[in-house]
């Protein structure tokens, strides 16, 4: 049997084999030929066209079949206005931001993409859309029938000052300066406020990221921040600035200027302490407190510091070289003296002990009941003449004595006497203001003023009552060294007085307003001492006579031809007085006596 074949004999005479792959082959490149032609074509569509692809998107707004021009008017009316959210990554709470620091917005105008450069960043991707190769456009046609895409913005579409105002003016936003803690007094509450931490971004970092963004089209930017602390609020230092006694405005006797007022106020540490832990960051809590405004702020002191003269006296200076210069020696010392409100001036502390090495030298003081010369004799004058200001300044009188004996160059009662380890003269500011003492001497008259703050229109007159007088007498001693009948005075005579003195004070209108007893001064007699010489031998023993003092005796020095001679009954004022600016009130007539408190009278061991 013959071998069976599948071959067919055409009518050619060839012959054809079943089942060949040829019309496979052939197909497969007919197919591809045509595609190729296809797509040739259709790089070649796409390379001529002058509108941008189908589907074709700009940081995600569509200009898909529009030309350049027209894709640059739609994005002048989409892209500029579009806003990227700027938000930190850490949270405010963790970082001990307030909680009200948010992030902040940025629109891609304000970041240099504006409507003005919209045409040309159309112009530049259809650029880009016309260079590509020409075998790849087809591709890209292709692509864009199944997913829309788009094209990023870059560095080249913005404007780049715009671009670096805007990236500041975010990191600025973003940004929070510290908040230390602090506090502020206020009616009768202290605020408390939590310290809030600050934060920072730094543009270069910030600038890449939002640049990113804009590239991608994502409507969001997180950005890492850089955490700044704040200084915290102790309650204790709270407290010792606020807690303690109020203080007003008062002169710094150091630097001559104004220290500063000083509020007081007390509150309850727990509790204010406990309120601030619960405080969250920058928030400000009220503590209840106890507030005391001061009165006098250094403002208002510095408007009226001495302005005015509250107070003056003036006494005439006799007596020999030595005990004027102890006057104007001791006068200086305490000249321009500033005290604060509730100072207390001692003579003694301020003027300090009279010694040879000071300057100060012997002149006649009383020691035991006589006339010596003694180191600083004579500054008794200025204690009494500062004691007669204050008087009618109404000042405080803390501590006064008087004389033993009644002294000359000044109204009775009005005097203070001083001495080193003995009495002391003193008196108290009790003003709200700072008071000056001013003391001057000129020629042979000493006056001393005290300027401070005047704040009513009181003024004040001193009247004094004699309660009772006792006379001096008149003893004589026989001194054999003397001559037959030669008389001569050993002792000089006093007169003694119990004096009452009244500070009267009266209104504006001279109206007496009260009038109290400001202190009794018991002054001391001291009899006539004569000594005698032996009588001659043909004359009888003469009795020695009794003879009463005279009122022209009552001091041995000649008294000032200033001082004007006083009733003893009438209401007596400072023996050499300024006139005062306004015409003075009539004085009153001696007050009855009123209940008197007990009086101190000292008689000290010297009265210099």
């Amino acid at each position: 049997m013959g071998q069976l074949t599948n071959e067919v004999k055409s009518g050619g005479g060839a012959r054809v084999k079943k089942g060949s792959a040829a019309p496979v082959f052939i197909a497969l490149a007919l197919t591809a030929a045509i595609m190729a032609a296809g797509y040739a074509g259709l790089c070649a569509w796409a390379g001529s066209r002058d509108t941008f692809y189908s589907g074709e998107a700009i940081s995600g707004v569509n200009v898909g079949g529009l030309t350049a021009e027209q894709a640059g008017q739609v994005l002048a009316g989409s892209l500029p206005g579009r806003t990227l959210s700027v938000v930190p990554v850490q949270e405010a709470e963790d970082e001990g931001w307030p909680p009200d620091a948010a992030g902040t917005s940025v629109t891609l105008g304000e970041l240099g993409y504006t409507a003005e450069q919209c045409p040309g960043i159309a112009q530049r991707h259809f650029d880009e859309q016309s260079a590509e190769p020409f075998l790849t456009r087809g591709a890209r046609v292709l692509s864009l029938l199944t997913d829309s895409e788009g094209e990023g913005l870059t560095a080249q579409d913005r404007d780049e000052e715009v671009f670096r105002q805007g990236v500041a003016r975010v990191a600025a936003d973003l940004a929070l300066e510290p908040l230390d803690g602090g506090f502020e007094v206020r009616g009768d509450e202290i605020l408390l406020t939590k310290e809030a931490n600050g934060r920072s971004v730094g543009e270069e970092g910030l600038a890449l990221l939002l640049e990113g963004a804009a590239a991608n089209g994502k409507p969001e930017v997180q950005v890492d921040m850089t955490t700044r602390p704040a200084q915290p609020l102790s309650i204790q230092t709270v407290h010792e600035a606020v807690s303690g006694e109020m203080v007003n405005a008062r002169y710094d006797q150091e630097t001559g200027g104004i220290l500063p007022e000083k509020r007081g106020a007390s509150f309850d540490t727990v509790s204010a302490q406990r309120m601030l832990n619960a405080a969250l960051p920058g928030e400000t809590v009220s503590v209840p407190a106890d507030i005391q405004e001061p009165e006098i702020t250094a403002e208002d002191l510095k408007a009226v510091l001495f302005r005015d003269l509250l107070g003056e006296c003036t006494t005439h200076v006799s007596g020999t070289a030595a005990r004027v210069s102890n006057v104007k020696l001791a006068s200086a010392a305490f000249d321009g003296t500033v005290m604060n409100s509730g100072d207390v001036f001692s003579y003694n502390e301020t003027v300090g002990q009279r010694t040879e090495a000071k300057g100060y030298k012997a002149a006649p003081a009383y020691v035991q009941g006589e006339t010596v010369d003694e180191i600083g004799g004579g500054v008794c004058q200025p204690s009494s003449t500062l004691y007669y200001a204050c008087l009618l300044a109404n000042m405080e009188i803390t501590e006064r004595y008087a004389h033993r004996y009644i002294p000359a160059y000044i109204t009775r009662g009005m005097d203070a006497t001083v001495s080193w380890g003995g009495p002391d003269y003193k008196f108290t500011n009790n003003t709200k203001y700072p008071l000056k003492i001013v003391a001057s001497y000129d020629k042979g008259y000493l006056t001393v003023q005290l300027w401070g703050t005047k704040t009513d229109d009181l003024t004040v007159k001193m009247t004094y009552e004699t309660l009772s007088t006792t006379p001096f007498e008149e003893v004589e001693q026989l001194d054999p060294s003397l001559a037959p009948g030669q008389r001569q005075v050993k002792v000089t005579p006093y007169t003694g007085y119990r004096v009452k003195t009244y500070r009267n004070i009266f209104d504006g209108s001279g109206n007496l307003l009260s009038s109290d007893v400001e202190d009794t001064s018991d002054y001391k007699h001291r009899d006539r001492l004569v000594l005698v010489g032996p009588p001659k031998e043909d004359a009888p023993a003469a009795s020695v006579p009794v003879v009463p003092g005279t009122p022209a005796e009552e001091t041995p020095a000649p008294p000032s031809t200033a001082e004007p001679s006083v009733p003893a009954t009438a209401p007596a004022e400072v023996p050499v007085q300024k006139p005062a600016e306004t015409p003075a009130p009539a004085e009153p007539e001696t007050p009855a006596e009123p209940a008197e408190p007990p009086s101190i009278v000292v008689i000290p061991p010297s009265e210099e």
